[in-house]
């Protein structure tokens, strides 16, 4: 049995949405809270296939105003509706004047997604034992005791024009 491709497109997508989206095929989160903006993918008979959602870094030593995060993107398990989303979302946070684009896997992804819209490792995170402590009470979310790999967005036009015209 031979099987057919599925034409993809991107398509706008609101933010409730995309959580709604995300709380329905996400395996292991929740939807975040907020974005900054969220873009979806469709197939050609216009049914959303894929979300994702960028929004301000979760680590709070990324947060410097240039910087993003893709925050979450979930699939109906359709073939190559990341990498689309994750290379739409860079030339997103690019037009909106963002210089840099992160995200993070967890320990058993392959990243194969990232690696195809020419995203690169940056680091490796040890594991956390979790979010809690006396001074900042925190509900476990069920991602404690996980390796995270850092990723980037491949440089580019959005650097090379910070660079030239001075900080902002």
């Amino acid at each position: 049995m031979s099987e057919e491709k599925t034409r993809l497109h991107l398509v706008p997508v609101r933010q409730k949405d995309a959580k709604e989206f995300i709380a329905a095929w996400h395996r292991h989160h929740k939807p975040p809270l907020g974005a900054v903006f969220a873009v979806g993918v469709a197939d050609e008979t216009g049914v959303l296939r894929a979300v994702a959602m960028a929004g301000r870094p979760v680590a709070r030593h990324f947060d410097d105003g240039q910087t993003l995060e893709v925050t979450r993107t979930a699939t109906d398990g359709v073939r190559n509706a990341n990498s689309l989303l994750y290379g739409a979302a860079w030339r997103a946070a690019k037009a909106l004047g963002y210089t840099r684009l992160i995200t993070y896997t967890q320990e058993g992804e392959t990243g194969a997604s990232l690696r195809a819209a020419g995203w690169t490792v940056v680091a490796q995170r040890r594991p956390r034992p979790g979010w809690n402590c006396a001074s900042r009470p925190r509900t476990a979310q069920g991602t404690e005791n996980v390796m995270r790999t850092l990723w980037e967005a491949p440089p580019g036009e959005a650097k090379a024009l910070h660079v030239a015209h001075g900080p902002r």
